[in-house]
């Protein structure tokens, strides 16, 4: 595999939550996007959803390009095969089940040319576990993952599998640039990358203390988020410790990891609020009531990513 490859025409496979992000934003980007699904009624969403999205971008001033250019722009296909055969690049965002990925991928070999880039957007799923259903193919196999909505939040991991060819790596990492994104390098092949690992810690912690009547609920989920998110939106982890000192909090670690959760399953109360039909916005209700549409309630949550990158963009200019 050669890493000189210009990676101009993308195939997306699996047009839900993700892939109608991808085509839109790759489209954005002046790539040339296939955008393929094996149920017809999927694609016919993801053309409404395009729409509905691009129409949020012109509102926030992200984008002057009007809904109907960006889908008249996109190709729609049920027809894989023939939607990844001319592909630089294939970027699956299937169902997250490692038997249906490996078989993909296997498929993916067969369909594509030897030069064609072949990614993952699983969020957790090793790489390795992954390429190993498609073994002919595995130095060709990355790992792509992006975080929701992909068309509004800036880093993109980029992980590398047992298999995977330096070259593999280098032309992903230079195509998430090219379409406006920070790649985040994962060299290790381990669960969850480094994202979820992250994200997941935060949520056992805040289960453990939910659980353990430390607080309330929604005491818990305002000192993450108008705490510890607003203050990591400008500075990260390892320089909030460079800022206080690395001794205070060598210190303070001693003092409180003995104390934090170590649980190795997922808190009672998931199951605690499934059985009470509490499954989250599509029900009305999760950890918290809505009475809005669960599509009210994702535009109110991408206005405030929006407003919150302007207002970092303008803090970084200056």
């Amino acid at each position: 595999m050669t890493d000189t490859i210009t990676d101009e025409r993308i195939a997306v496979v699996g047009a839900g939550d993700m892939g109608h992000g991808f085509a839109l934003h790759f489209t954005h980007c002046g790539k040339d996007v296939t955008l393929i699904d094996h149920r017809e009624s999927n694609v016919d969403r993801a053309r409404e959803r395009i729409r509905e999205v691009v129409a949020f971008h012109v509102e926030e001033g992200l984008t002057s390009m009007p809904p109907d250019e960006v889908v008249d722009r996109i190709t729609f296909t049920t027809d894989r095969p023939a939607g990844v055969a001319e592909a630089d690049l294939v970027l699956e965002t299937v169902t997250e089940d490692l038997g249906v990925k490996q078989e993909l991928f296997d498929d993916l070999a067969a369909e594509t040319g030897e030069e064609t880039l072949l990614t993952s957007n699983t969020s957790g799923l090793p790489i390795t576990d992954i390429a190993a259903g498609a073994p002919e193919a595995a130095e060709r196999i990355v790992g792509c993952h992006w975080w929701y909505p992909p068309y509004l939040l800036e880093p993109v991991e980029v992980i590398r599998g047992e298999e995977t060819a330096e070259a593999a790596m280098a032309r992903m990492e230079r195509f998430v640039e090219s379409v406006d994104r920070e790649p985040v390098v994962v060299e290790r092949d381990v669960p969850g990358f480094v994202w979820n690992r992250v994200q997941s810690a935060v949520v056992r912690e805040c289960m453990h203390l939910a659980e353990e009547g430390v607080a309330s609920i929604e005491d818990i989920n305002t000192a993450i988020r108008d705490g510890y998110a607003r203050r990591t939106a400008v500075i990260g982890p390892f320089e909030t410790m460079d800022v206080a000192g690395l001794a205070l909090f060598q210190t303070v670690a001693g003092d409180l990891f003995p104390h934090l959760s170590d649980a190795d399953e997922p808190s009672r109360l998931f199951d605690e609020y499934l059985d009470r039909g509490r499954g989250g916005i599509e029900d009305g209700a999760g950890f918290f009531e809505y009475d809005r549409p669960a599509s009210e309630v994702t535009r109110t949550r991408d206005e405030g990513l929006a407003a919150l990158q302007r207002t970092i963009d303008d803090f970084r200019e200056e």
